[in-house]
């Protein structure tokens, strides 16, 4: 599975508008949709962000595992 299908479905399974995750990563709705549409590569910022909101890991998102639980991760500073 890629990883644009992957976000569409994590944002579906939480019944969130692209809105509201464009949002959330302050950027627009077009450009969200784009990373959903698979139109546009998402940045690393993004990407782990994403991660985040969705509680998860990068891994997960890029399709390297299909266990959704994230990693232990180290607090930021």
């Amino acid at each position: 599975m890629a990883i644009y299908e992957r976000i569409r479905n994590l944002r579906e399974d939480r019944d969130w508008t692209q809105k509201q995750v464009a949002e959330m990563l302050h950027i627009s709705r077009t450009s969200y949709c784009a990373y959903e549409n698979g139109v546009t590569e998402i940045s690393l910022e993004n990407l782990i962000a994403l991660a985040e909101i969705h509680q998860t890991s990068v891994d997960y998102l890029l399709g390297l595992t299909d266990e959704k639980r994230p990693y232990p991760r180290k607090k930021r500073k």
